[in-house]
């Protein structure tokens, strides 16, 4: 790095620090974000660094945290995305490349989820012409069971893709077990649980294919951006090619050959020696993301570990305030797990002196942002009417989430000051309307 350039990047950071300086937390006037990016000099300074090289594309950063990530999430391979959504269609894709033979995807085949969740685990399902079968989730966990998941298979039915529920885990061990005794593909969605582990091993590990957001409400943030993890090579080079417009090539941005054998193929109807950088195997996208974000995404995982330390802390203290406020079903981790949360999630009983809808608008007077468990039940919203899906069993709680649930946030940039205004804001309209 040049003189000149450090010395930018050193005002940089002071200014950073000056325009972030400490800000005094005045309670029912300070927002208290559900959900937010955790951002410090370094990160500014990472992001200008960047741009001072003019990293505009996918190149440097982009690879180095990928290797980065994929070490610490415990996998083989990880390639970046311009987003979470982005991973979750290459993952689902993926499983219908016809390089997978006899076990790709096809058509009208079956994919269990969970029908209480966000939008971007199930859409790409159905674009890919294939059927959603939705499963119900318990209060408690917030997530599903492998008991539910087992009784959902059926004759079509190839693939699981369930999310982590608020970073709480589903019981994955099993539902991956069951996957394999069935031979079907296991898709984890931890775009909300970076960190968390399940009876001693990191979540994403579990699955053929594991997804991640970096979007700011998420465990580490570039902005926009998404990751696809696997240790399985096949599903890792199809990936590459749907993220990359579909090519066969596997060059990097700016270099040739990588193969030895750049004129040396012949594929499809194509004469023999067309350049394998313009040759496609799959019909895909072009999903990258750029250097600029790779490099937040860099300084950011240095976090990682602080960042859930935080959210668990958080999580806790919330739980401990709220355990003897009546009408309120609380959240439990999943047993044999140790989640890095997302938020803390709150069931008023449908008993209740009061609806969820005065809970929330009281605590949002008071500016503390609230968030619902995401769509709630998804068959009941307009997108997926007249869709094509199957469901497996009652969806009860699913139903009780739409009506009843909504969540607090836990994420590093909250104070103990302001977790403790929430519960006692809390408290106090349960006690004065009980």
């Amino acid at each position: 790095m040049s003189e000149r350039a450090a010395h930018i990047l050193d005002e940089v950071r002071k200014y950073h620090q000056d325009i972030e300086g400490g800000r005094a937390f005045v309670p029912g006037v300070t927002e208290i974000w559900p959900s937010g990016a955790v951002l410090d000099d370094e990160d500014r300074a990472a992001v200008v660094e960047a741009a001072l090289n003019l990293r505009i594309a996918a190149g440097r950063s982009a690879r180095k945290f990928e290797s980065a990530f994929a070490q610490r999430m415990g996998r083989r391979k990880a390639h970046l995305t311009n987003s979470g959504s982005s991973a979750n269609l290459l993952a689902v894709t993926a499983l219908t490349s016809p390089q997978l033979q006899e076990r790709r995807l096809v058509p009208g085949d079956e994919v269990i989820t969970v029908a209480a969740g966000f939008p971007t685990t199930v859409n790409p399902i159905l674009q890919n012409g294939l059927v959603p079968v939705f499963v119900d989730i318990d209060l408690h966990t917030y997530n599903t069971t492998a008991e539910r998941v087992a009784k959902a298979v059926g004759p079509r039915t190839r693939a699981i893709m369930i999310a982590h529920a608020l970073g709480n885990p589903f019981e994955v061990a099993e539902v991956a077990q069951l996957a394999r005794e069935r031979d079907l593909f296991l898709i984890e969605d931890t775009c909300d649980a970076v960190g968390t582990t399940y009876q001693g091993r990191p979540v994403g590990t579990f699955g053929d294919l594991a997804t991640v957001s970096f979007y700011p409400a998420h465990h580490l943030t570039m902005g926009e951006g998404g990751c696809v993890l696997t240790s399985n090579l096949v599903l890792a080079r199809i990936v590459e090619s749907l993220r990359d417009w579909g090519r066969d090539c596997w060059c990097e941005p700016g270099e040739s050959d990588t193969c030895r054998k750049r004129f040396g193929y012949q594929m499809g109807t194509l004469p023999a020696g067309y350049d394998h950088k313009y040759i496609f195997s799959h019909v895909g996208y072009n999903l990258k993301t750029t250097d600029l974000q790779a490099a937040l995404g860099l300084s950011q995982l240095t976090k990682l570990d602080d960042f859930g330390a935080a959210r668990r802390r958080n999580w806790g203290r919330l739980r401990a305030g709220l355990a003897d406020v009546p009408w309120l079903l609380l959240p439990e981790p999943t047993p044999g797990s140790d989640p890095s949360w997302f938020g803390f999630v709150v069931t008023v009983d449908p008993a209740a002196p009061f609806r969820r809808a005065e809970l929330v608008d009281f605590l949002e007077s008071r500016k503390i942002g609230t968030r619902r468990l995401f769509a709630g039940n998804l068959t009941r919203h307009p997108a997926y009417l007249g869709r094509e899906f199957r469901v497996c069993g009652e969806l009860t709680n699913s139903d009780i989430v739409t009506d009843h649930t909504f969540w607090v946030g836990v994420y590093p940039g909250l104070t103990e000051e302001m977790i403790d205004y929430v519960v006692a804001s809390v408290a106090e309209f349960v006690r004065a309307r009980s």
